[in-house]
C-alpha cells in the first residue's frame, strides 16, 4: 500500500460510521442539543477560560466538541477527514445557532485550507493514531499556533492500544513499528451496527514519540498527566466505577488508560 491510500480507506470508513454514531446512544445527539455540553472534566479543567479566544479543533468527528468550545464563548474552527462528518457537524451548527467553522481536510493539509493562527489547538480521544507521522503532524500543530498558544492533547494512553480487543492478551507493540492493518465489524459506539467498509489503518504511538515530535516542532511541554479511567466505555468488558470512570473490569486502577499533554508555542 503506497502513498495516500490510506487516507482514502479511513475516510470511506470514517463516512460510514458517522451516520452509525450520529443516531447512537453513545454520543447522544439529543441530549447534547439540549445541553450543549460534551467535553469531559479532563479537558475541561486543563483548557480553562476560553471565552473570546480563537481555537482550531483537529480531527473534530461531526463537531459536538467543537460546539461545547463555541457555547464557552471561543472563535472555534473544526477539521475532520470525513466530509460525511462535516455535513453532520454543520447540521448541527445550525440547530444550536453556535457559531463555529467546519472544513474537510485531513491534519497534514490544514495550513492549505486556513490562513489564521490560534490561541489555542486542540484534539482529542482516538485521534493520532490515525496519522503516520508525528514529526509532520506536530510541525502543523506548531505551524497553526500563535506564539504564546498552547496545544491541548487528551488521548487514550498508548498501553491501552497494545491489547486485543477484549483486554486480555497483548497483541501489538507499544512502539510504532509500522501500519496496523484491521478488520472489525461494528464501531466502538454501537458493536452491534453492520459495516460494508470495516478496513482501518492506524499506527501505535508510544509518549517518547509523541512528547519528542512536539519538542523538535519547537513546543514546550507544560503539562502531562496520566488517569487510570476512561470518561468513555470504549471497552467490550468495561466496568463503570464513578460517575464518567469506565476501567476494564478485573484491571481496575491497574492500566494507564488515557493521558494528557498541554505544550506552548514560545513567544
Amino acid at each position: 500500500m503506497d502513498g495516500e491510500q490510506y487516507l482514502e480507506i479511513n475516510k470511506q470508513l470514517w463516512n460510514e460510521r458517522t451516520g452509525i454514531h450520529y443516531t447512537s446512544a453513545f454520543y447522544n445527539v439529543a441530549e447534547f442539543l439540549h445541553t450543549k455540553n460534551s467535553l469531559n472534566p479532563i479537558e475541561l479543567e486543563l483548557i480553562g477560560d476560553i471565552k473570546g479566544r480563537s481555537v482550531l479543533h483537529l480531527q473534530c468527528h461531526f463537531g459536538m466538541d467543537t460546539l461545547r468550545l463555541a457555547h464557552l464563548g471561543a472563535h472555534v474552527t473544526g477539521i475532520d477527514l470525513s466530509d460525511e462528518a462535516i455535513s453532520k457537524a454543520n447540521v448541527l451548527k445550525e440547530q444550536t445557532q453556535l457559531g463555529a467553522e467546519f472544513i474537510c481536510c485531513n491534519v497534514y493539509d490544514v495550513p492549505q485550507h486556513i490562513n489564521q493562527t490560534f490561541d489555542l489547538v486542540f484534539t482529542s480521544y482516538g485521534t493520532i493514531g490515525w496519522l503516520p507521522d508525528l514529526e509532520r503532524w506536530a510541525s502543523v500543530v506548531n505551524k497553526m499556533l500563535k506564539p504564546g498558544g498552547s496545544f491541548l492533547l487528551v488521548e487514550f494512553h498508548p498501553v491501552l492500544w497494545m491489547f486485543d480487543a477484549d483486554i486480555k492478551n497483548i497483541a501489538y507493540a507499544y512502539f510504532n513499528n509500522g501500519r496496523i492493518i484491521e478488520e472489525e465489524k461494528g464501531t466502538y459506539a454501537n458493536r452491534d451496527a453492520t459495516m460494508e467498509n470495516i478496513k482501518s489503518i492506524t499506527w501505535n504511538h508510544g509518549l517518547s514519540e509523541v512528547m519528542s515530535a512536539l519538542m523538535h516542532a519547537g513546543l514546550k511541554i507544560e503539562l502531562f498527566r496520566e488517569y487510570d479511567y476512561s470518561p468513555y466505555n470504549i471497552f467490550s468488558n468495561g466496568v463503570e466505577t464513578a460517575k464518567g470512570k469506565f476501567h476494564v473490569e478485573g484491571l481496575e486502577g491497574k492500566l494507564p488508560l488515557v493521558y494528557a499533554l498541554k505544550a506552548v508555542k514560545p513567544q
